[in-house]
């Protein structure tokens, strides 16, 4: 199995939306999702969380040991069986192990120390699992594990003002419409975007839970790969233009951090150039803001790498 992770990281992750909607909210008519009291656009870390699976899904073929226990419908508990019948336990006969029991409390679920093995050949070889963490305490049950790599919500720098566009189909779904309309066949519908939005996400790597789900450094490199690039395979008529345009990564010399991860977030600054901001004009593009990194505060212990 190799070796977990050894150092703590951070990092700060920037992408923006150029005429999409980077994460509708189904409970508000798919609009883009608000902050009501600022307007400053938000996208969820489930939303982020997902593309990175779908970016390791398709890069590396769905194959252990980067399988994807969260896919789009698929069925959890049928996963958890297939660990169970990947190690040889039969979950309608007698526990393998006497210190179990000498009959199975309830067929159909794993129990005692199967429990355990089920859990670690779950993270052996699910991405997603080693990565995030996952509840499989479910029907077999393989347990939980607490994954190394949390996420924030995405923020955007500045408020965003969402717009409703109508948009039109030369077409109807059925012969009952098209009569209805004398042959004119047209279907009309909206759709919402964001003329422009520059979103910030902070994100932890915990060296103390990687040993817990077995992440390691090859899955560290792969967590930065679909962060650079997972846009890239997620284009839609809906998302817009979504483009990754800064990964910045804080790692530390210890498993246990030399600085609180607040301290290194505030190290990094994104806003508007000076003459939009004088001017009040709102941002279109990236090029109308200025990242900075403060390396001059940067704590002992702690080096600031710019992937993107």
């Amino acid at each position: 199995m190799p070796e977990t992770i050894s150092h703590r990281y951070e990092f700060v992750y920037l992408f923006d939306v150029e005429n999409g909607n980077p994460n509708g909210d189904p409970d508000a008519g798919n609009m883009p999702r608000l902050d009501p009291e600022t307007s400053h656009g938000i996208v969820t870390d489930v939303c982020l969380k997902r593309k990175i699976r779908n970016f390791i899904q398709i890069a590396h073929g769905d194959a252990a040991p980067n399988l994807i226990f969260v896919q789009e419908k698929a069925i959890l508990n049928n996963r958890i069986t297939d660990a169970y019948d990947q190690l040889g336990i039969d979950l309608e006969q007698t526990p393998t192990d006497p210190a179990d029991g000498k009959k199975r409390n309830k067929k159909g679920t794993g129990q005692g120390s199967e429990v355990s093995r089920a859990r670690d050949w779950m993270c052996a070889n699910y991405f997603d699992i080693r990565t995030f963490g996952a509840v499989m305490s479910t029907g077999p049950n393989a347990g939980q594990v607490r994954g190394p790599v949390q996420l924030n919500f995405a923020r955007s720098l500045d408020p965003i003002l969402p717009l409703e566009v109508t948009i039109t189909r030369m077409a109807v779904a059925t012969a009952e419409e098209a009569e209805k309309q004398s042959g004119d066949n047209r279907t009309m519908g909206r759709k919402h975007v964001v003329p422009y939005g520059l979103y910030r996400v902070e994100g932890y790597v915990s060296a103390h839970l990687a040993r817990q789900t077995g992440f390691s450094e090859g899955d560290l490199t792969l967590l930065w790969e679909a962060l650079m690039n997972m846009f890239d395979h997620d284009h839609s008529a809906a998302r817009g233009k979504m483009c990754a345009r800064k990964l910045i990564v804080f790692e530390h010399e210890s498993a246990l951090g030399n600085a609180p991860a607040h301290v290194l977030f505030e190290l990094i600054t994104a806003e508007l150039k000076s003459d939009m901001a004088a001017e009040q004009r709102p941002p279109r593009t990236f090029a109308d803001y200025k990242v900075g990194i403060d390396r001059s505060a940067l704590p002992a212990g702690v080096t600031v790498i710019e992937m993107l």
